[in-house]
């Protein structure tokens, strides 16, 4: 082979390469934290207590389609900007859900995958879809059943609070969790 051929394959291999590099990879759904980031653009926050949607700063009135399934005894869960894993402080919310989900064995549940209102459509769609798998697994490694339970992704679609700011976004960044039947 002569040293032109020889280069042209080398520079096919070499695109083949780096357009497989850059290939999404399987994502994978954990309840453990996602890879520390150094850059993080928000501080983690803790959860905001819920006395009443009603008269909230930024809450739309009639609001708080959680109060359903909080009078059931289910709770929602909150995460970090961009990140899909169960905090520590959303671990003993978790364990109440499935000690509820225990004690109601005919019960079955939607988990709703909720974001902010920043980054796009698609991308919140996503992020509110890995959110809701990582609860679903987080329950069903501590023994409820997967039948039982149901996801969807809200997104950005379903916001309890309309202000710009890091105390409404945090409510948002949410797992609803709503009975289905019982």
């Amino acid at each position: 082979m002569n040293h032109q051929g020889r280069t042209y394959l080398s520079f096919v291999l070499l695109v083949g390469l780096i357009s497989l590099w850059g290939c999404p990879k399987k994502a994978e759904v954990a309840s453990s934290p996602e890879s520390q980031r150094e850059n993080i653009t928000a501080p983690a926050t803790p959860a905001p207590e819920y006395k009443s949607a009603e008269g909230e700063p930024g809450m739309k009135p009639g609001q708080g389609e959680q109060a359903g399934a909080m009078a059931q005894g289910l709770k929602p869960i909150y995460f970090d900007f961009d990140q899909s894993f169960i905090r520590d402080d959303a671990k003993t919310v978790m364990h109440a859900n499935a000690a509820w989900l225990k004690a109601h064995p005919q019960a079955k549940i939607s988990i709703e995958g909720n974001c902010d209102e920043r980054g796009t459509k698609e991308y919140n769609q996503a992020l509110g879809q890995r959110r809701a798998a990582s609860a679903r697994k987080y329950l069903v490694d501590i023994g409820i059943a997967a039948s039982r339970i149901s996801l969807i992704s809200y997104g950005k679609e379903k916001q309890v609070c309309t202000e710009s700011s890091e105390t409404c976004w945090q409510k948002n960044r949410k797992d609803d969790f709503v009975v289905m039947a019982k």
